[in-house]
């Protein structure tokens, strides 16, 4: 096994006294993962950064085996990681996205958008121009995982006319006219979600807990729920960015 790719870093962990495995989304070969001999020295820590960009190269002589891993910097996030709500926001981007996908299979459309994300917060540090697109990432990992929401028409009308819920059992959406005595067991969907547009703060925080709760339910379910933790930060900073 030999493949040369650029990579943006997820996940990494601490292997032997000097070693670390990196796992690292690629655009046309998905997550993989590999062990770098000395990973964990002052001159790689820097560049094994999660949300770093960097050009790999894994190389095993059987397909069963972790492949060992040299990586290059192409462009380094770390001094994002210094400042609070950025930090945030990268780590819990980073681990959502290597704790949902298999490792092997390619997401070309979820490499792109975790690439223009990571540029956003890079572009935007205080969340103004982020904070919402951030709603849409999750929103497009759930449906290139299988767990797509149905937003276009009502579950009970069938109409596209004036949506304005999402039902939380099934995730499809709920005009407003069909929730008439419903709407407290239904979750607010702001328009920004199905049209795209620059969202106010209370929408973006309505957009966030849709996605929040899928997530939950079918995504980041069993040993993934601990990545959970890195949301709840970064929304309990935003609100307080905000506040």
């Amino acid at each position: 096994m030999h493949l040369a790719a650029p990579a943006i870093i997820l996940a990494v962990r601490a292997h032997g006294e000097h070693g670390a495995v990196v796992r690292g989304l690629t655009p046309d070969h998905g997550v993989q993962a590999g062990y770098v001999r000395g990973g964990r020295s002052r001159a790689l820590r820097p560049v094994l950064q999660p949300a770093n960009m960097v050009l790999g190269e894994w190389r095993a002589r059987t397909e069963d085996q972790l492949p060992a891993l040299t990586v290059e910097l192409v462009h380094s996030r770390a001094p994002l990681h210094a400042e609070p709500l950025p930090a945030a926001a990268l780590e819990w981007l980073t681990a959502l996205t290597g704790a949902a996908l298999p490792e092997g299979q390619p997401y070309p459309q979820i490499h792109a958008a975790l690439a223009a994300m990571l540029d956003a917060v890079e572009a935007a540090p205080a969340a103004r121009g982020w904070a919402g697109a951030m709603a849409r990432y999750e929103l497009l990992l759930l449906g290139q995982l299988g767990f797509g929401l149905d937003l276009d028409r009502c579950v009970v009308t069938g109409s596209g006319a004036d949506i304005a819920f999402v039902s939380p059992k099934s995730g499809g959406a709920v005009s407003r006219a069909a929730a008439v005595g419903y709407e407290d067991r239904l979750l607010p969907l702001p328009a920004f979600l199905r049209k795209g547009g620059e969202p106010d703060w209370a929408d973006v925080f309505a957009g966030l807990a849709i996605t929040g709760r899928f997530l939950a339910r079918n995504v980041l379910v069993d040993r993934r729920a601990d990545a959970l933790a890195a949301r709840e930060r970064l929304v309990d900073r935003l609100k307080r960015a905000v506040a």
